[in-house]
Formats: C-alpha cells, sequence, structure tokens
C-alpha cells in the first residue's frame, strides 16, 4: 500500500473534521425547526367530523415523526364556538392549534360569539366534504323525490338531523328546501353536538332524515341500516354508488371544508414549524390514504392564501344564513 504523505494526511483529517461538524451542526438545526409537541382543539364531540380530521391529524404527525407527541381535546358546544373561546383565552402550555370549518364560521355567526376566528391564525385549509341525506333503511322515502315531496306537503312534519345552528348541514337543510319551493324558515331542523349525535338520532328513528358528512354515516349506509338518498357535492363521492343533489333533481351543490388555526399566541417560530408541517402531512401517502378512504376532497391551501380565502368565506356564510332566514 502505498504510503501517504504528512500533508496528505493533514489534509484528510481537516475534511474529516469539517464533515463531523457538518453532521454535528445539522441534527440540532433539524431539530429546533420540528415542533416538540402539538395540542389540537376539536370544538365538537368525539366522532365528528372535526374530531376525524384532528385524529387524522395527530396519527400522520405522530407515526411519521414529523412532530413530537400530538394531543387532541374535544370541546363540544355552542356551533364550536365554546370551543374557540376556550382556545382563545386560554394560556396554552404547548404549542397549539384548533381545526375549523364551515360550521364553526356560521356558528360564530348565529351565536353572536364575542370571540371570532379573526382571533385566531391561520395555517391552512386541507381538506373539503359533501355532505349525505340519509335515511333509516326501513323508512318509506326511498328517493330523493320522496323526500321532496314530503317537504312540499308539510316541511314541519321532516325532523332534520344535523349539527351545529349555522353549519353547513342546517344551510345545506335550508338550502335544499328553498331550491324546491318551501320556506328555509318552516324547516324542522334538530340541532346536534357533532356527526355521531346525528347518527345516534336517525338510526333511533327519532329523526326523519339525517344530514353530515358522508363518512359519519357510511359503515350504517355499508350495512344497510341507512339510505343514502343523495350526496350535496358537484360530484360523486369515488366509489360510493350515491347520486349527488343534482342527479337527484334537486338543483343545488354545497361543500363543507375543514382547515386548521394557530393560537394567537403561538412563537412566530412554532407557527412556521406547524405551517411546515402540515405541509408536510399533505404530501404523505398516509394522508393520501385518508382522503380516500373518508371520501375527503383535498383542497390545502398554505398560511396566506388560506388566510384570503377565510376572509371571503366569512362574507360568503353570512349571505347564505341570511338566504335561508337564520340571520
Amino acid at each position: 500500500m502505498r504510503n501517504i504523505t504528512r500533508r496528505a494526511f493533514s489534509t484528510l483529517l481537516a475534511a474529516a473534521a469539517t464533515a463531523m461538524l457538518v453532521h454535528q451542526t445539522a441534527v440540532p438545526a433539524f431539530a429546533e425547526e420540528q415542533l416538540e409537541s402539538l395540542h389540537i382543539t376539536a370544538p365538537s364531540s368525539p366522532g365528528s367530523g372535526y374530531d376525524q380530521l384532528a385524529r387524522a391529524i395527530q396519527t400522520i404527525l405522530q407515526e411519521d415523526k414529523i412532530t413530537g407527541p400530538v394531543e387532541v381535546q374535544n370541546i363540544a358546544g355552542g356551533g364550536g364556538t365554546v370551543g374557540l373561546s376556550q382556545f382563545v383565552t386560554t394560556k396554552p402550555r404547548h404549542p397549539s392549534a384548533m381545526v375549523i370549518g364551515f360550521a364553526l364560521v356560521g356558528g360564530v355567526l348565529t351565536t353572536k360569539s364575542p370571540v371570532t376566528l379573526d382571533q385566531t391564525v391561520p395555517v391552512a385549509r386541507l381538506m373539503g366534504e359533501a355532505d349525505a341525506i340519509v335515511v333509516p333503511a326501513n323508512s318509506d322515502i326511498k328517493t330523493m323525490a320522496d323526500l321532496v315531496a314530503r317537504l312540499k306537503a308539510d316541511p314541519s312534519k321532516v325532523a332534520w338531523a344535523g349539527g351545529s345552528i349555522g353549519g353547513i348541514d342546517h344551510v345545506a337543510a335550508g338550502l335544499i328546501a328553498k331550491a324546491v319551493g318551501v320556506d328555509p324558515k318552516k324547516i324542522n331542523y334538530v340541532v346536534h353536538a357533532g356527526g355521531g349525535e346525528v347518527l345516534a338520532s336517525t338510526l333511533g328513528g327519532h329523526a326523519t332524515v339525517g344530514i353530515s358528512g358522508y363518512e359519519e354515516f357510511r359503515a350504517q349506509v355499508e350495512a344497510g341500516e341507512l339510505r343514502a338518498l343523495a350526496v350535496t357535492g358537484d360530484a360523486r363521492i369515488p366509489g360510493v354508488d350515491v347520486p349527488t343533489l343534482k342527479e337527484a333533481g334537486v338543483d343545488l351543490a354545497v361543500m363543507n371544508w375543514r382547515g386548521i388555526m394557530a393560537h394567537p399566541k403561538l412563537a412566530d417560530e412554532d407557527r412556521e414549524a406547524l405551517g411546515k408541517a402540515i405541509a408536510t402531512l399533505v404530501k404523505t401517502p398516509e394522508w393520501k390514504a385518508a382522503l380516500e378512504k373518508r371520501g375527503w376532497i383535498d383542497t390545502y391551501l398554505p398560511a396566506e392564501e388560506f388566510g384570503a380565502f377565510l376572509a371571503d368565506e366569512q362574507k360568503r356564510v353570512e349571505s347564505a344564513l341570511k338566504e335561508v332566514g337564520l340571520l
């Protein structure tokens, strides 16, 4: 083996030392950018759409080691405004975020909440979802046309089980009534804390019809316990043989959406790290699988674009609430 000169040896030693220094400094830099922990508020009950999204985020962030441990807390009530108020006014012990959506925008308006979404900081819009309109399997309402006929005959005798006042379920029910010539102020809409309660009420025969995100009914529809009459989106849910409202004869399309907001006192570097974590999450195979499994649509928007969307959406929701007589 050829002998190594002193100069060559010194050069190799210096290069090795430089490589070690780069490695040692790179790892802590990455660690500093990563959130060590995260607390997510889901402003509704377990099993609801907010809860499903929060749990999906929790699972992927933890299992893919995008962040440290993630905790989810459910705080139901007031169309999401109870959770919003507690989220904004409580000093967090850990980096904190909250999932929001159409329902909370409407809840703030209909309850005249003193705490608003303007007191939180946009991180990202994540997904969209069509509502589904379902009836118990033993109902004599077989099609959307049957439901429309019942509504026209006497809207007070059609009890709708849905989510919060002013949420997507409530607005969709009102817009369906209006689209078929029924005064939306006359519908019999029964408020529930979340999708789990809507499901129980519909299965138990306490409501004529249930309206919520399709995923909250999927298992019971597939088991033959519920019949899905229509979905409210522009297109059918992939892999689900249920017509859209337009296909079923009602000229209407309306979609829900959900996203994530940061606590107003979250440090800039933590908010940036959260935004990066979510941007990483939406590119993972696990997220794409969650979208497909739950019938969600990828509507990801980063912080700045989400903020602009949210400002416009608050105006659109206010207009829709007035249209159906809720404001």
